[in-house]
């Protein structure tokens, strides 16, 4: 069913109206005092949580006719038809088989068994809208979408939302971790990075800065009133990775003396347009402006040439914790945190150093690395394109780069990945490939090229994850050997939550049943409620959209889900079959120590129960071959099987009774395959002791048995352990 969110504006400005014209007032006797902010309300989310799965937003056409409105006409946008929206289809995804070998065909692989779960946010552009140094001058009439949009006075309701909507899928299908992939913040300001940290924490939220501002009196209905943000749920661990906005100055510039003072006084900043000036920060001619928080809309106040003010403009007032923040002082705030982990990936050491650079296991039965690489300009890079070698034109710090110790780095990180046998995953925020000089978000060319041919090295790199450029596109870097698909591996790009379409991104890894890996990965948009916030919020984006005319790929949704197949190599395969089955026997034998024989027994026959996985299922013998629990023969449970030729039984319980003499071990066999008309199938077995009077095994189907050879039809290197 579509939703029409066209009055959102509207009820915004009525509430605009009803508090003008009853001058609604607070009496001092109803004034929050310190017992009464911690309980502060919050803004719920809709009831109803989905992904692009199930429904898109479809931004409106603007209706003809309509005035043309600038960027600032933010309440002529209702009676214009800007900004609305409804409802759409979901979007499938797309199977994507890239990597894969011409030969390659699926149509009968099955996704077997889930490996990792995860969420990525990233360049959610947490914003002090009254700061007076931000960049409103370049995008309030036009031009720049990142320098102004009416999305300003709410990041931290949107965030807020997108934190809430992370919690209620993670209690359909458990997240094993979250990651920030940078530009946290919109201009390095502290207040902006306490606002982020603070909202995932779950504290109380003042989104104001300077004096205290309450364009509608009353609580919970005007962007600058403070609320309960409702925080992350404290069973998923987050990370967080560095953007250039984390650094830089409107993730541009490195903040010289002059912007570090201005950001903490009341002077709005007089530049020129360091976007293409060679003088940077240096150059001067124009007053940049801020928004007036005393105003609905944010009324824009200070902008202009220099020579139109008879004095400088000024905002309401200084205030310290706009303070600009280097790369320590930046990391270091991760260690104030309530929630997990602490330091969020940063470890004190590196810290001290701002080496934002870590890598993460996030399950410790599971072969998966993940690093976290940054790969921003340093802050004494000269603002030089043409020295660099990124492009005549291309200023800014606003380029991925690596030095050689952050190359170093991750090199080794990979080669000790590789040498372990973990499939690894690569976080950063700057994307490869995808842009070329003289771009302001390219690589330098030789470097990206030598980047990208070095991880084609790596089999066990499954995909980089990225942000910055705002779009939710997927890259495909095949190998350069046709040999060796496995080289290949991909790139996923994550949307930005200030602009339109304003998602996050779930990754689901799952191991198919021919041992490749396909990676799942889904667009969601913020479950916003009708009238709050976050729906204004979202309203605003379409219409700056509509106005700026940025370009986002995939329009009109701006969203992109895909299965992205990956192959293994034979070594990997073997490997992760073998973890596999060895965490989950153990996980088995575990709740029986803890339950006891007779309800484990009675848990693995079910065939609903937790312990059936896709293909994978637990089974339980006594040492005499007698069947004690099997979930898909019921039948057999208490007849003993050592005699039995249908499908090899006997001989299969033969090999596993002698692979756990000595506790437990792996065997091959060839066992009945109900999944596939019971045909006998090549499967790897993991058996394991409970006592001395029963054992608990399970096993993987490795496919069709060559009836010449006996040997797997897709796989021809066998290792025996026993």
């Amino acid at each position: 069913m579509k939703r029409r969110v066209k009055g959102v504006i509207l009820f915004y400005s009525l509430l605009i109206l009803v508090a003008l014209i009853n001058g609604v007032a607070i009496a001092e006797s109803e004034e929050l005092n310190t017992s009464q902010q911690s309980q502060l309300e919050g803004y719920p989310i809709a009831s109803e949580v989905f992904t692009t799965l199930q429904k898109t937003v479809l931004p409106d056409s603007i209706p003809s006719g309509a005035d043309k409105l600038l960027p600032y006409e933010i309440s002529k946008y209702q009676q214009n038809g800007y900004g609305t929206w409804t409802y759409g289809p979901g979007l499938n995804p797309v199977k994507r088989l890239d990597l894969m070998p011409l030969t390659y065909t699926n149509t009968s692989v099955t996704n077997t068994a889930n490996l990792l779960h995860f969420f990525t946010m990233t360049d959610i552009h947490i914003s002090d809208k009254e700061s007076p140094a931000q960049a409103i001058f370049f995008g309030y009439q036009g031009g720049i979408i990142s320098g102004y949009s009416g999305i300003m006075l709410y990041t931290t309701q949107v965030l807020d939302a997108a934190v809430q909507t992370v919690n209620a899928l993670h209690q359909k299908n458990p997240f094993d971790f979250g990651i920030s992939l940078g530009d946290t913040c919109n201009s390095t300001q502290y207040n902006e990075l306490r606002w982020y940290i603070d909202v995932l924490d779950g504290k109380n939220i003042n989104p104001d800065s300077g004096v205290k501002d309450d364009p509608l009196p009353g609580p919970s209905n005007d962007y600058q009133d403070e609320y309960q943000a409702a925080g992350l749920d404290q069973t998923i661990p987050w990370y967080q990775a560095l953007g250039n906005h984390d650094h830089f100055w409107m993730g541009f510039l490195p903040p010289n003396d002059y912007i570090r003072q201005t950001l903490i006084g009341d002077k709005i900043i007089n530049l020129g347009n360091p976007f293409t000036d060679p003088l940077g920060v240096d150059s001067r001619g124009f007053y940049i402006g801020a928004m007036d928080g005393r105003t609905p809309y944010g009324d824009i106040i200070g902008a202009g040439a220099v020579k139109d003010f008879a004095e400088p403009p000024q905002v309401l007032a200084a205030d310290p914790n706009r303070r600009s923040l280097s790369r320590v002082e930046w990391m270091s705030e991760f260690f104030n945190t309530t929630s997990n982990p602490v330091g969020h990936g940063f470890n004190q050491a590196d810290t001290a150093k701002g080496f934002a650079c870590y890598t993460f296991e996030p399950k410790s039965d599971l072969p998966i690395k993940v690093i976290v690489l940054d790969d921003t300009q340093r802050n004494d890079d000269p603002n030089n394109p043409d020295k660099l070698g990124y492009g005549d034109g291309s200023f800014g710090y606003g380029h991925g780069s690596l030095d050689s110790e952050r190359y170093s780095w991750l090199v080794s990180e990979l080669d000790k990945g590789q040498a372990e046998g973990k499939l690894m995953i690569i976080a950063a925020h700057e994307p490869i490939g995808v842009e070329t000089a003289p771009s302001m978000m390219a690589w330098i060319p030789a470097v990206e090229a030598e980047l990208i041919a070095k991880l084609h090295t790596y089999p066990n790199l499954l995909l980089w994850i990225a942000g910055h450029r705002h779009q939710n596109t997927v890259t495909a870097f095949k190998s350069p050997d046709a040999n060796r698909p496995e080289l290949g591996f991909w790139q996923v790009e994550t949307s930005s939550l200030r602009e339109f379409p304003q998602q996050f991104r779930t990754f689901e890894i799952v191991r198919n049943s021919d041992y490749t890996i396909s990676i799942f990965t889904t667009d969601v948009d913020p479950a916003v409620q009708d009238g709050s916030f976050a729906a204004i919020s979202r309203s605003y984006a379409v219409a700056a959209q509509q106005i700026f005319n940025s370009k986002i790929a995939l329009l009109p949704t701006g969203s992109y889900n895909a299965e992205l197949v990956k192959p293994l190599s034979p070594e990997m395969q073997v490997k992760l079959k073998q973890e596999t089955l060895v965490s989950f026997v153990n996980s088995a034998v575990a709740y029986v120590k803890t339950n006891g024989k007779e309800k484990a027994l009675a848990k693995f026959s079910n065939p609903n129960g937790s312990f059936v996985r896709g293909e994978l299922y637990i089974y339980a013998y006594d040492f005499n071959g007698t069947t004690l629990a099997h979930p898909f023969n019921p039948e057999k449970i208490g007849l003993n099987r050592l005699n039995e030729t249908d499908g090899q039984v006997g001989l299969f319980l033969k090999n596993v009774i002698d692979a756990v003499k000595n506790g437990s071990g792996f065997s091959r066999f060839y066992y009945i395959n109900p999944a596939h008309n019971r045909a006998v199938e090549s499967k790897l077995g993991y058996a394991e002791k409970v006592d001395d009077d029963w054992l608990l095994g399970s096993g993987i189907y490795e496919g069709p048995v060559d009836p010449v050879t006996k040997v797997p039809l897709f796989y021809t290197t066998i290792l025996y352990h026993c």
